[in-house]
């Protein structure tokens, strides 16, 4: 699944450790995402669009 975390995450000048650690989750798994190398929970994902103030379908695009 593709995403836009990395370019919100710059724009709002963030670290993957920052988004890591508000999120109580480790830089590797922010980076595995970012890389589309891990689709996160649900729970995940919309934590991640609201700390990015956006949504889950923004966030988020789905390849078929």
């Amino acid at each position: 699944m593709k995403n836009n975390i990395k370019a919100l995450r710059k724009q709002m000048g963030m670290r993957q450790e920052d988004i890591a650690t508000t999120l109580d989750v480790t830089r590797q798994t922010i980076n595995a995402i970012e890389n589309e190398k891990y689709n996160p929970t649900l729970e995940l994902a919309m934590k991640l669009a609201k700390l990015l103030n956006t949504t889950v379908e923004a966030l988020f695009i789905l390849d078929r």
